[in-house]
């Protein structure tokens, strides 16, 4: 039990109702909240109103069937995840668990989530079966601020470099990027690729903010290049499928292509003198305590990833 002076006044806030509000919080959904925590849901409402009560605010607009987060829900949020991160940790310390256990939330992008996180999620949860791996997906824009933010504990990214005082980064694989072309497009048939040949061809790229797309874009405006047609995807695999169709030009790691280009479906066209690169790398808060599941997840992924490194390089 938690005990704040607010206003001369004397505030009682349980950690059962921090934890009760964080799942709302997520779900959106009394309902799901109930049924994640093995309440009945009259137990969720009133955890919650007398929650609203000692804080003398509305924490949930209600709007209908659904919940939204108000602006003093919101910034309480961000408090309820430091204090319960802090009770986990004083749990952990003081009964010094031998086997990890609790839950671990990761994101990343889709790329990553097809092509190197499956080995990793497989070997952690082979030999640390007591902790439960949550997966939230973020737009690749928003992916970082959910690390900073806390709610996510570890995520992966491919992308140039990242330099950040807020958060931890290990740089895992190098990923080389290619420029893709169907194998009967006149640009295959070329030993070499002239940048300006590529002026007024069509292009499929990742969304705006991608960084290998940002890398291309870049590249191409320095040498005065301009697609006639961007169309814009979410989905790598989508992507694929439009080249192969011969619907344009794109920009992908070569992992995602690995396999069609083997296949001879798909064609690397080699833009004289420049290789392109991103690198995989696993992100945390650099203020996030590393609790013994998430010490082991990263034991894990190092171990994983760095034998795929190897095999790149």
């Amino acid at each position: 039990m938690l005990y704040i002076e607010k206003n001369d006044r004397r505030v009682v806030m349980e950690l059962r109702q921090l934890t009760t509000f964080r799942m709302v919080a997520s779900t959106l959904s009394f309902s799901r909240t109930a049924m994640a925590l093995n309440y009945v849901q009259s137990s969720v409402t009133t955890q919650i109103q007398v929650l609203e009560e000692e804080l003398g605010v509305s924490l949930f607009d209600r709007l209908g069937k659904r919940v939204a987060l108000t602006d003093a829900g919101k910034r309480l949020l961000l408090y309820a995840e430091k204090i319960l991160d802090l009770a986990h940790e004083a749990r952990s310390a003081v009964t010094a668990e031998e086997m990890p256990t609790g839950s671990l939330t990761i994101s990343a992008s889709e790329t990553l989530c097809t092509y190197r996180l499956p080995a990793v999620l497989r070997q952690f949860r082979t030999r640390f079966p007591q902790v439960k791996l949550v997966f939230r997906p973020y737009p690749f824009a928003d992916l970082r601020r959910s690390v900073s933010e806390g709610n996510v504990d570890v995520a992966f990214e491919i992308d140039e470099p990242i330099h950040s005082t807020a958060l931890v980064t290990e740089t895992m694989i190098p990923e080389p990027l290619l420029i893709l072309a169907p194998p009967d497009h006149w640009l295959s048939r070329l030993p070499s690729l002239d940048p300006l040949d590529l002026d007024g061809e069509p292009f499929l790229l990742t969304e705006v903010g991608c960084s290998y797309r940002n890398i291309f874009e870049h590249a191409l405006n320095a040498v005065g290049v301009h697609p006639t047609t961007n169309l814009e995807f979410t989905s790598v695999e989508a992507i694929k499928q439009c080249v192969m169709a011969g619907m344009g030009i794109s920009f992908l790691p070569a992992v995602t292509v690995a396999t069609e280009i083997a296949q001879g479906r798909l064609v690397a066209l080699n833009w004289e003198g420049r290789n392109f690169q991103v690198f995989t790398q696993m992100l945390w808060h650099k203020e996030k305590w590393l609790s013994p599941a998430i010490s082991a997840f990263l034991m894990i992924a190092r171990e994983v990833l760095n034998n795929v490194s190897q095999e790149v390089a």
